[in-house]
């Protein structure tokens, strides 16, 4: 075989070997993308009906329930325009309260509740994850035009 011809070869690999990390790559990063809604996504249908994907927007008052083992919650997040109910076995974190801004990963079910795997509440008081604030000023939007009507 000539020098030229292993030069060849050796590009062919190469690049062969690139494009093989490059598809792994990005079937990796696809695989662990989480896409987030607010409620009144989810209500509409855009969010996935299979796959882990993040709700977010604010505990609403009154709906959080604790049941008697201290580990499963219940609770519905709300944009002010819909509500989601959402059911956790965990510990929440510290700040997890009514009224506050909250972020919540996991699946919905057949029945529409959210199962959470994964439960994050805002860090201080003038903090909101800015998906969840987007959601909520689009909510908050939404309600101003149809009372507008």
């Amino acid at each position: 075989m000539k020098a030229r011809h292993k030069r060849f070869g050796l590009i062919a690999v190469g690049l062969i070997l690139l494009v093989i990390a490059t598809v792994l790559i990005t079937k990796s990063f696809r695989s662990n993308l989480v896409f987030f809604f607010s409620p009144t996504q989810v209500e509409k249908g855009e969010a996935p009906k299979t796959g882990s994907f993040r709700i977010g927007g604010l505990v609403e008052n009154g709906s959080l329930k604790r049941m008697p083992d201290g580990l499963h919650v219940q609770f519905k997040v709300t944009d002010t325009a819909k509500s989601i109910p959402v059911q956790y076995k965990g510990i929440l974190p510290d700040l997890f309260k009514e009224g506050k801004g909250v972020v919540a990963e996991g699946k919905l079910n057949e029945n529409g509740l959210f199962e959470a795997s994964q439960v994050l509440a805002k860090h201080d008081e003038n903090y909101m994850p800015p998906e969840a604030a987007a959601a909520i000023e689009a909510a908050n939007a939404a309600k101003t035009k149809e009372s507008v009507k």
